[in-house]
């Protein structure tokens, strides 16, 4: 690192994550940036219902609400503040929080990125044969939410023109971070590498302290589960970062447990899009350079694409999805023809009122491995009954709902826990994503309400890309043992839409040979064939010494459209960290690989 650093913290992974990040940062963050991450693509369709319904509504108002205690030190220290709180109404989260500023008594200068929202542009997007990217699907008739990923560029020109605060709406996640180092350091538009490094920093913290250790594989490793540190990036103008957190908190900064966020919810590594700048991290090198501090070098940028990814959403159907409990010899069994009765009897009366049968089902004993698919090994008296399903009539569903509780006394002994009643027929939301021309993109800036001049830079613009990365597969020899990949990675999973992603990093780097040579595209499609329905792709992160799996069709439609128990893929990652990998057995021995638990070696 070299000459002058900003100190950039995130307050704020998800629309609920908890308010008490923002007093942690500004008591013991000793930081120049406050940002915050409010938005995905399921928080952008409750808000714009939340506005269909109210014309001021439409933007996260925890944002206004978590701030407004700390103005006044925000004012006084000089700290900024960036967030993509303003969903669908960023004018009007720009109003609430100006509105509470003056009550407090407070002038500070709020600056708004606009141009996102392409919902009013529908007919014409219908109208040119837009589809969605990935599967090909017509455009929705009546789309909910519709808002293009933003990037830095604007953040930078409200910066620039005097702004201490910045609302944006829908932009890409890191830009929140990416943005303040465009206008701390006057990065320029080609500035490849160093716009590549300020993506990875924001990318870092922009889940909070899941950067930080929370949901790191050796979670007994790390402390603090009550108070987690919230991540900090302290950033030089070469681009070069340390990663580290609040100071006397929860949490742990190792490589590892920042090599797993950077590999969260990423495709390809060597061909990472962002609105800025195209990304290969793939040799990206993390140094521990002290107590919870990781150095961060060796991003690289690969110039940039002339569109943005839009992602919209629209109502498809109806789903519900209700839980029973089951305390019982022979609990799975039982539980599996409770599942099988309320269906039958649903799809009878359904027939009788010439209703359609469901559109989707999906039936999930929890506690009897059921996400585990042909690999399950429970044997349990206690399970959890989980039923979700989807129809296109609402009407079905109110009959599917009513048909739980009878089952109380018509199926199984030791059935209960209908705690929460009869369950909701929910509206499905369904993801549409396509890739809309930045030229065409009418993105503006406003900073104490009046316009600020900003130019996106729109032209493509692509430099030699590196050949893909073909590391050589181990032979662990004719004396090979089986150890749990656990015994052997570290690994994170995550989801884009209906992919789910699994990151592995080798815990030394003599192990990832062997690790290649089981963890085959195949192999991982066969584990994972209960729920993978599409391809898988492996690509590689020679940096880390790392692989990372796109599970492609993998999580029933993703997110809300999705009726599965794990609709993001959170636990793929566990789940493949039980299969079993040969090594050499002098390794083995050498190491302690016998251990299912790396803690225990």
């Amino acid at each position: 690192m070299t000459g002058r650093t900003v100190r950039i913290g995130c307050a704020s992974g998800f629309w609920g994550d908890t308010p008490e990040a923002v007093g942690q940062l500004m008591t013991k963050g000793d930081i120049d940036y406050l940002v915050f991450d409010y938005l995905a693509e399921i928080t952008m369709s409750l808000l714009a219902r939340a506005r269909a319904k109210s014309p001021e509504a439409g933007f996260a108002p925890d944002f206004v609400s978590a701030l407004t205690p700390w103005l006044e030190e925000i004012k006084a220290k000089g700290i900024k503040v960036v967030a993509n709180a303003g969903g669908v109404n960023p004018r009007g989260c720009r109003d609430a929080l100006a509105k509470a500023a003056a009550a407090a008594g407070i002038d500070i200068s709020i600056g708004v990125v606009l141009g996102d929202d392409l919902l009013d542009r529908s007919e014409e997007l219908r109208d040119r044969g837009v589809t969605e990217m990935f599967s090909g699907a017509p455009f929705p008739a009546k789309p909910m939410s519709m808002n293009a990923y933003l990037g830095a560029r604007p953040i930078a020109a409200a910066l620039d023109a005097g702004a201490e605060i910045v609302v944006t709406g829908r932009c890409a996640d890191s830009a929140v971070a990416l943005g303040p180092l465009m206008h701390e350091f006057s990065w320029k538009d080609d500035d490849w590498d160093k716009l590549s490094q300020g993506s990875l920093a924001g990318h870092l913290i922009e889940c909070g302290p899941q950067g930080t250790g929370g949901n790191f594989t050796d979670w007994r490793e790390v402390p603090g589960w009550d108070d987690m540190g919230m991540p900090i990036v302290e950033v030089s103008e070469d681009g070069s970062f340390v990663m580290t957190k609040t100071l006397g908190t929860g949490g742990l900064v190792v490589p590892a447990s920042v090599g797993e966020q950077m590999l969260y919810e990423i495709g390809d590594p060597q061909r990472y899009v962002l609105p800025d700048v195209i990304c290969d991290w793939s040799q990206v090198t993390l140094e521990q350079v002290g107590p919870d501090r990781v150095m961060v070098k060796s991003a690289r940028g690969l110039g940039r694409t002339d569109s943005y990814k839009v992602s919209a959403t629209h109502a498809d159907g109806w789903r519900a999805i209700t839980t029973l409990t089951l305390a019982a010899i022979d609990a799975p069994a039982k539980a599996e023809r409770v599942a099988e009765a309320i269906l039958t009897r649903c799809r009878r009366i359904f027939r009788d009122k010439n209703l359609g049968d469901f559109r989707q089902v999906s039936v999930e004993v929890l506690g009897a491995e059921a996400a585990y698919g042909a690999n399950a090994r429970a044997q349990t008296r206690e399970v959890v009954l989980k039923i979700g399903v989807t129809h296109d009539d609402r009407d079905a569903l109110n009959i599917f709902a009513g048909e739980i509780a009878p089952m109380a006394v018509s199926s199984a002994q030791g059935l209960t826990g209908f705690f929460a009643g009869r369950p909701k027929v929910q509206p499905v939301v369904r993801l549409f994503s396509f890739l809309h021309p930045k030229a065409d993109t009418p993105v503006t800036v406003e900073a104490a309400g009046k316009p600020v001049p900003v130019q996106v830079a729109a032209e493509a613009v692509t430099l030699p890309a590196p050949e893909p990365h073909r590391g050589e597969a181990g032979n662990p020899g004719p004396d090979a043992v089986t150890v749990p990949l656990v015994a052997l990675a570290w690994a994170r999973s995550g989801d884009k839409g209906n992919i789910a992603n699994i990151g592995i990093i080798a815990r030394e780097p003599e192990y990832l040979p062997y690790i290649r040579a089981a963890l085959t595209e195949e192999r991982v499609k066969e584990y994972f064939a209960h729920v993978c329905e599409g391809p898988v792709e492996r690509f590689e992160l020679p940096g880390i010494h790392a692989l990372n799996f796109l599970l492609h069709d993998s999580l029933g439609g993703g997110g809300i459209a999705s009726v599965r128990v794990d609709p993001q893929g959170k636990g793929f990652a566990q789940m493949l960290l039980d299969i079993e990998i040969p090594v050499p057995a002098d390794v083995a021995a050498r190491d302690g690989l016998n251990a299912s638990n790396p803690s225990l070696r």
